[in-house]
């Protein structure tokens, strides 16, 4: 996509010019966050641990007396991802410039070198990857898969080519509950595939509603997102099918509890709900907005829900 590099050049000398001294006011932690992708790296996490917490639980071990495993799963499966989003930084250094969010990234003020901003993420991979390996050989290969699955499924190839980017990114989305249940059970049963399948139908409804909200940005920096190529119309509907296929999930969850499962399918009516009546909205970005807000909620009191349920 040559247009998008040469206008991002143009764009990251007007950033190099135009913004010295917010780079000032940076620190070197800030800017390591930023490369690392922070918020990415705790919201998986969260899908990491459960994943881990639901395995010691169906099988009968003790939290306190594995540790070990926790911390290990913990460590690699962080570095893992903050290496992974380091790369991504790496590779999208010429469109970066072109989209508010991203325009105050280190590879793009020029704070930190590409070719540092790269061996960081591999450094970060590699020390994730000796984590994981003292957990189950599982729990690395998944790790791995998701590795390559978000750095070159997603980030290298599909990202700025094809308008199904966000569906192949979601793979690697879905793995860290994955990475968590295999860390303490190598083998994989219905629960740990049936979070994998939750993580992989939330995230085109949560990216899509972003990609409304940002679609001039995505636009200016030719990125093939739903919005830009089809239009707010279409991506209402594939918003609200992909909601729907949500529906499903909890029953094959059952092990959690009844009340786990009432909590679960309220979750998602109401998200299915909050859909259809927004159409009434006359304003799209709005809507988005009601959306997106949503799916970050829903994520949060889901995950948490299958931890506290457990504990009851």
């Amino acid at each position: 996509m040559p247009n998008s590099k040469m206008y991002g050049d143009a764009a990251m000398e007007k950033s190099a010019s135009g913004m010295h001294s917010d780079i000032e006011k940076t620190s070197a932690l800030k800017d390591f966050m930023a490369l690392i992708k922070i918020g990415i790296v705790n919201s998986n996490l969260i899908t990491t641990f459960a994943g881990l917490w639901l395995a010691l639980h169906f099988r009968g071990m003790s939290f306190l007396n594995n540790l070990d495993i926790v911390l290990f799963t913990v460590l690699g499966s962080s570095l893992i991802i903050a290496g992974s989003c380091a790369i991504n930084n790496y590779v999208d250094r010429d469109i970066d410039p072109l989209m508010e969010r991203t325009k105050g990234r280190p590879t793009v003020t020029g704070k930190i070198t590409p070719g540092k901003v790269l061996g960081m993420g591999i450094i970060l991979i590699s020390l994730g990857t000796m984590f994981l390996l003292f957990t189950t050989l599982t729990a690395t290969v998944i790790g791995l898969l998701g590795v390559f699955s978000y750095v070159v499924l997603y980030t290298m190839w599909s990202k700025r080519q094809l308008v199904s980017n966000t569906i192949i990114g979601s793979i690697s989305g879905a793995v860290p509950p994955l990475i968590g249940w295999a860390a303490v059970d190598p083998h994989l049963d219905i629960m740990a595939w049936s979070l994998f399948v939750l993580m992989f139908v939330w995230q085109p409804p949560h990216f899509y509603a972003l990609a409304m909200r940002r679609v001039n940005e995505y636009r200016a920096a030719g990125i093939p997102m739903l919005p830009v190529v089809k239009g707010f119309k279409t991506t209402k509907i594939h918003i609200l099918l992909w909601v729907a296929l949500l529906l499903p999930i909890p029953f094959f969850l059952k092990s959690l509890g009844i009340p786990f499962l009432i909590l679960a399918t309220a979750l998602n009516i109401g998200w299915l709900a909050l859909g259809i009546y927004g159409y009434k909205i006359k304003n799209d970005i709005k809507w988005a907005k009601l959306m997106f807000v949503y799916s970050l909620q829903y994520l949060t009191i889901i995950f948490v829900a299958m931890v506290i349920v457990t504990l009851i």
